[in-house]
């Protein structure tokens, strides 16, 4: 029997979804000060945003995105066991996959990595603003948790 159990790890994941969306709404600086953010945006060679220094629009939204999935995936952990695993079997994998995708996007298309636009250009990329620290620490922190939850459901 394993240390925790995957819905355990779902409500935790949870109340960390809630806990970030609180900080985001009230003070995002605290989020990108903080050292985990920080070693992995430097490791990786990833630019740190300065848009999460003062609160805006974009990062009041994430906070109520966040806290959506935190609430949602609440009250999804408190189903009937039998149909808990159904549901948890099928968002997990799906989960896993986004952010691997989002982790991955984030360091091959950084500033100067292997998938980077090579000399000047006049428009900017669409997906421009997810190349930071904070974004690839968010999806790194989330695909690992996601495969400890697959490995456990």
């Amino acid at each position: 029997m394993a240390l925790l159990s995957g819905l355990t790890l779902i409500r935790s994941l949870s109340l960390f979804h809630l806990t970030l969306a609180f900080f985001l709404l009230t003070a995002p600086q605290k989020i990108a000060d903080q050292n985990l953010v920080f070693i992995l945006g430097e490791a990786m060679g990833l630019p740190h945003p300065h848009s999460f220094q003062t609160k805006t629009a974009p990062t009041a939204l994430l906070s109520v995105v966040l806290a959506l999935l935190g609430l949602s995936d609440l009250f999804a952990v408190s189903l009937p066991e039998e149909i808990a695993s159904y549901y948890w079997g099928s968002q997990t994998p799906i989960r896993l996959f986004f952010f691997f995708v989002l982790t991955g996007y984030t360091y091959t298309f950084k500033p100067g990595g292997m998938g980077a636009q090579r000399g000047r250009s006049l428009a900017p990329e669409a997906a421009e603003g997810l190349n930071n620290s904070i974004v690839f620490t968010l999806g790194f922190v989330e695909m690992i948790s996601w495969f400890w939850v697959s490995d456990q459901v």
